[in-house]
């Protein structure tokens, strides 16, 4: 797996965009890329160390995947409850990093459109 195929992976799913939001912060953020579904984030990686994907999850799936992978490490801002970040190219394979990344997609879509109907 490389950027552009990530890349290209989440911006095929519905509504998905993309920014560079956390360089006004600090210089060394100017290169994360994150991914948002319906204004919120959901996934990121940094475009020029692409050597790790964060995103969403739920407590249940935080604790298998950490069973399961030592891939896991902690996310880029450890305040950030209910993410994950996971090394590529160690022992989680990446259809299975796909298939996580997907799956927060669907967490953080489901949740804000409900908030859209309501």
């Amino acid at each position: 797996m490389n950027i552009e195929e990530f890349r290209d992976f989440c911006l095929s799913m519905d509504g998905v965009t993309e920014k560079i939001p956390f360089g006004k912060f600090a210089r060394r953020y100017d290169s994360l890329l994150v991914f948002y579904v319906l204004g919120h984030m959901f996934c990121m990686a940094d475009m020029d160390d692409f050597t790790s994907v964060s995103f969403r999850c739920t407590e249940e799936e935080i604790a298998m995947i950490t069973e399961q992978y030592s891939a896991v490490t902690t996310p880029v801002n450890k305040t950030m409850k209910f993410w994950m970040r996971v090394n590529i190219n160690e022992d989680m394979p990446d259809s299975m990093i796909y298939s996580c990344v997907r799956r927060a997609y669907e967490i953080i879509k489901d949740k804000y459109s409900k908030k859209h109907r309501d």
